[in-house]
């Protein structure tokens, strides 16, 4: 396959909302229309400095984010680059070539550059691979080699009919076709839900010690128990007391001990938590840093049930119980649902 120059990606806004201003007036365009005109040869203390100025609500990192995709827009996209945009619409990609410098116009897209666009792609004949790495968020950035290659090489020239493309392969050749794409929709998912618990897990991990103990007290919530977290300077060896009526008379009666350090709890601190435990006590210690052999050693042979819960186990009780959190309680991991596709 012959590689081709490099292809930039330009996202017609949100949804694709100014798709039909690209497509119709042969351009591309991004936005930040609130920073006013940036020249090409402005200095890269003197855009941050604007962009402080102009987003100040912002994160820092997310503004570093936008100056970025400005600079690279004015200064490293060239007349004879390949770029191309996505239509959700059609699922089409379309495909052309950079034909000018940037210039500055009115509306919610001002930086923009003109484009001879000339092909166009059919996300479906894509492989999953390429359509994972075109599926950045970001409105602007350079597609990989792999990807450019395989958007031109399925290409067809603008106007052609893209449903009749070549005759279907034998059916054993579709069927491998399909078991490759699942396949590797298959690990893209494991890798997405991976990276998705790998991240709620840092997240609670950035928790101050207070913070965790709120959380665990609006897990049991949300479990049905009533939670009370020991006031400020309690040293009973208790952080969270819970059970079915809130005051103790029926069982289960619930301690829980929360340990929010990176170190590994020992045989030390459970004993220390278990003593003065009695018949119908049930004991939860919760330790973000996990806990020893020893102290599992000690668990077992606890004579009250002792339930060891360590950040991974925690990640999950929150996710299974997460929809039943008190605001307060979701507002400490705050979470978005994503759907993805199964078979």
């Amino acid at each position: 396959m012959a590689k081709h120059s490099r292809t930039w990606f330009v996202r017609a806004g949100k949804n694709a909302t100014f798709i039909d201003d690209f497509r119709m007036n042969s351009v591309v365009a991004i936005g930040w229309h609130e920073t006013g005109p940036i020249s090409p040869t402005t200095s890269d203390d003197t855009l941050t400095a604007l962009f402080d100025r102009t987003f100040p609500t912002a994160k820092p990192g997310t503004r570093r984010v936008w100056q970025a995709q400005v600079r690279r827009f004015l200064t490293e996209m060239h007349p004879g680059d390949h770029v191309a945009t996505y239509d959700p619409n059609s699922r089409l990609y379309l495909l052309g070539t950079v034909d000018g410098q940037p210039e500055w116009r009115n509306g919610p897209l001002p930086r923009m550059r003109a484009v001879k666009w000339t092909h166009q792609t059919p996300r479906d004949v894509l492989t999953v691979g390429t359509r994972n790495g075109l599926g950045s968020i970001a409105t602007f950035f350079r597609a990989s080699q792999d990807a450019s290659d395989e958007l031109w090489a399925k290409s067809v020239p603008l106007g052609s009919e893209v449903t009749e493309s070549a005759p279907p392969p034998a059916p054993i050749a579709v069927l491998a076709q399909d078991e490759d794409a699942q396949a590797a929709e298959t690990v893209l998912r494991e890798d997405m839900r991976e990276k998705s618990e790998q991240f709620i897990e840092d997240r609670i991990a950035s928790l101050d010690w207070q913070q965790m103990q709120e959380l665990v007290a609006g897990i049991l919530r949300a479990m049905g128990y009533h939670a009370t977290v020991a006031a400020d300077g309690s040293d009973r060896g208790v952080d969270i007391f819970a059970s079915p009526d809130g005051l103790g008379l029926q069982e289960p009666r619930i301690f829980v001990e929360v340990k929010h350090r990176s170190g590994a709890m020992g045989a030390d601190e459970l004993r220390s938590f278990l003593g003065g435990r009695r018949a119908g006590d049930r004991c939860l210690y919760v330790s973000t840093g996990g806990f020893t052999k020893e102290a599992r050693y000690e668990a077992d042979r606890a004579i009250v049930p002792l339930t060891m819960i360590t950040l991974p186990k925690l990640r999950e009780l929150l996710l299974q119980h997460y929809e039943k959190l008190d605001p307060a309680a979701r507002a400490l991991v705050p979470l978005q649902r994503l759907y993805w596709p199964v078979e």
